[in-house]
């Protein structure tokens, strides 16, 4: 929607969320619609940010993202696995202390339970490998060893997010990933919102 769609929009009359009327919901309802649909734009835009950030690291975070998501590609996983993988740590940028939740909020509406746990977890688990170099416990995902999805959360810091780092591994475009996102990024599976996109 252009600024100039938007200033000519109908707009709710309500100024406190408890004159709000049935009539003022439908008015948000239309235009929430078009808004969220464009949910895998603004995703793709935010991964964009996370190019040229290399925060010390040997890639910066978009090749780090693409790079996970590459491997998990040519290992076999499924669409939805990939975009995990591709997403994991979107949230850098505004979660510097907690990416890992940011990225599980974005992707838990759409995603399994497990591969939501595994993105949600993925921080602690990496922590496996660098913790015990900066004063923390590596040992500390063995507080979910008893979890079902502990092993799945293990490989994917073990096969795809850990070896990422390389400026010379192989690396797919962003582009590749597009259509897949998009197509997962269609359709919420969990939401307080989602009857109303189901709905229309």
């Amino acid at each position: 929607m252009s600024s100039h769609d938007e200033t000519n929009a109908a707009r709710a009359s309500f100024t406190t969320m408890d004159a709000s009327t049935a009539e003022d919901w439908q008015i948000i309802a239309t235009q929430f619609l078009p808004y969220a649909r464009a949910l895998p734009d603004r995703i793709l835009a935010h991964l964009r940010m996370l190019e040229g950030d290399c925060g010390g690291f040997a890639v910066d975070r978009l090749m780090h993202s693409l790079q996970t998501a590459t491997r998990a590609q040519q290992d076999g996983r499924d669409e939805e696995y990939v975009v995990c993988a591709l997403l994991h740590d979107i949230g850098d940028t505004l979660g510097s202390y907690n990416h890992a939740d940011i990225a599980a909020a974005i992707v838990k509406p759409f995603v399994s339970e497990e591969n939501h746990w595994m993105v949600e977890k993925h921080g602690i688990f990496q922590g496996y490998y660098f913790f015990h170099h900066i004063g923390g416990d590596r040992n500390l995902r063995e507080q979910f060893r008893s979890h079902e999805w502990f092993g799945r959360t293990e490989e994917f810091c073990a096969r795809y997010d850990g070896p990422a780092f390389n400026p010379s591994g192989e690396t797919l475009p962003l582009a590749f990933f597009e259509p897949m996102l998009r197509r997962v990024f269609a359709q919420p599976r969990r939401s307080l919102y989602a009857r109303v996109s189901q709905a229309r």
